[in-house]
């Protein structure tokens, strides 16, 4: 593997069809699309703020790089990358991908970030800011996520979170298939018109959270004071440790809570309207 160590490199294009390349310490200046249509390329120790450097981009590796707020868009219609310890301060990253792992990666500005991605694998991962992070993504995994983007994960498919910090709201809209693990989900309609959604040991915050869903499990849930309006229209069969404030309408499962605030059950409620609530005491 060739190796070009402590270079800047800026204008149009200026790696073009490289490969087997490894880059250290490099500089990526003003210009466009300079490591495209490339394959076998590492990079380490490299900084990058010129525009769309990685693109159609074919087996790398990006390791203690940062991606600086020029570098938009710089990651698209490329495939089996690893990125670890990495700072990403530019928005609209990771478009048409597949294949993508990410350890320990901070991603600054979130905007319009892992659109229309699939199989991507991850630990440590963190999102500040922006709108509509994963949509339309497929087959995600990522092991301790923390994110205060808006209107993350939606119309996603096959999504396994553990160890997740999310703060935001109409969050895992449209998605099927999805269990989330050990994790705080903070806002407002949660998993609205969802399928096939399993929450495990998590802690729910906001308003009209988990409605209008189908075939919805939750194991061992606990919900914020604040919760209400919670289960309209869904099919859910919950476990749910302590107190939940208000449950409203839901269509049909099973509900065991420690205690419930109220229940609200009017004409509106959609057929078969036949959902057990009930109340158990804790186990000593």
């Amino acid at each position: 593997m060739e190796i070009i160590r402590d270079k800047h490199f800026e204008g149009e294009r200026p790696l073009f069809e490289t490969h087997n390349v490894r880059l250290e310490q490099v500089t990526i200046g003003d210009g466009e699309s300079a490591i495209k249509e490339c394959s076998n390329i590492e990079a380490e120790d490299c900084r990058f703020w010129g525009k769309y450097p990685f693109w159609h981009v074919h087996g790398f590796k990006i390791s203690n790089c940062h991606f600086d707020v020029g570098a938009r868009s710089a990651l698209w219609y490329s495939d089996n990358l690893d990125m670890r310890h990495t700072v990403i301060d530019a928005p609209k990253m990771f478009r048409e991908m597949h294949d993508i792992y990410l350890e320990d990666v901070v991603i600054n500005d979130a905007d319009e970030t892992f659109w229309r991605c699939r199989d991507i694998k991850g630990r440590d991962l963190t999102l500040h800011e922006g709108i509509y992070p994963f949509m339309f993504c497929e087959n995600v995994d990522i092991d301790g996520l923390r994110s205060d983007s808006k209107y993350v994960f939606q119309y996603c498919k096959h999504v396994v979170l553990n160890r997740a910090d999310i703060v935001t709201k109409d969050s895992f809209w449209e998605c099927e298939d999805i269990t989330i693990s050990n994790s705080v989900l903070d806002g407002e309609y949660l998993a609205w018109h969802s399928k096939n959604v399993r929450l495990v040991n998590c802690h729910l915050r906001g308003e009209q959270l988990l409605c209008y869903a189908d075939h919805l499990v939750l194991e061992n849930c606990t919900f914020d004071k604040d919760c209400d309006r919670v289960f309209e229209y869904s099919d859910v069969h919950a476990d749910i440790r302590g107190h939940i404030e208000n449950i409203k309408n839901p269509r049909s499962g099973h509900i065991i809570a420690g205690s419930i605030g109220s229940v609200t059950i009017d004409k509106n409620i959609k057929a078969p309207a036949d959902c057990v609530i009930q109340t158990v005491e804790p186990s000593l």
